[in-house]
């Protein structure tokens, strides 16, 4: 009979996570997701410094959570609604079903460019950004 190998033991490696489970329902932030994403807009934008803004401004949300994005002027990390009527474009990705009648629209940046999507409990599935200013809709002056 020959010898049994032994399995080798993998060192420090949790059994469990370390994050509290109550702590995680208790979060409650946004997850910025960009399958849905179209490239109105963004296709042919050369301007780096506006996404690199766009991906600090991704980061505040995220620490601010919702509550406090409620609470902030739609200027500034807060929303706003649009309807879909009011949109250029037309190319609707499958998220945006027949039910669906505004997106939620936030700043992109300090500019007040856009990005706007459907909110599905803590996530945000992000649809338009809007890299030139009034590619995705016509802004009030």
């Amino acid at each position: 009979m020959g010898k049994k190998k032994s399995t080798p033991k993998i060192k420090n490696v949790p059994k469990e996570s370390n994050i509290n489970k109550s702590k995680i329902d208790d979060i409650n932030y946004p997850i910025f997701c960009f399958k849905y994403l179209q490239d109105t807009s963004i296709k042919n934008s050369a301007d780096v410094d506006f996404f690199r803004e766009f991906l600090f401004r991704l980061q505040k949300l995220a620490e601010l959570g919702w509550r406090e994005i409620g609470k902030s002027h739609k200027h500034s990390f807060g929303t706003e609604n649009i309807s879909i009527n009011e949109l250029k474009p037309k190319n609707y990705p499958p998220i945006m079903t027949p039910e669906v009648r505004y997106l939620t629209v936030f700043r992109a940046n300090g500019d007040k460019r856009p990005f706007l999507g459907i909110r599905e409990k803590d996530i945000f599935h992000v649809i338009f950004i809007e890299a030139q200013f009034g590619d995705i809709y016509n802004h009030n002056p």
